[in-house]
């Protein structure tokens, strides 16, 4: 079943705007932006997170230095810490 919709036109700019291509259908673009909220969206975010991590040279390297620390006996048991920041 197909149905008609209102949208002002502030709202129809916005969505030309969004669309892939001049010929995607206001359909195709309103089922694409439903799918990029759905719950796996956080997983993307954290997967772009990862990414933007693993290219940072400065954040892996932070990383590297605080595992070689960790391996030299350097820092505090987790439980010690979960005690001095107040979590029980």
């Amino acid at each position: 079943m197909v149905t008609t919709i209102q949208v002002d036109e502030k709202l129809k700019d916005k969505l030309d705007k969004l669309k892939i291509h001049r010929r995607e259908t206001y359909n195709e673009l309103i089922f694409r932006l439903i799918e990029n909220c759905s719950p796996d969206l956080a997983e993307r975010e954290s997967l772009i997170a990862t990414i933007e991590t693993l290219s940072n040279p400065d954040e892996m390297r932070d990383i590297a230095e605080g595992i070689e620390a960790f391996n030299r006996g350097e820092g505090i048991p987790l439980e010690q810490l979960k005690k001095e920041l107040g979590d029980k």
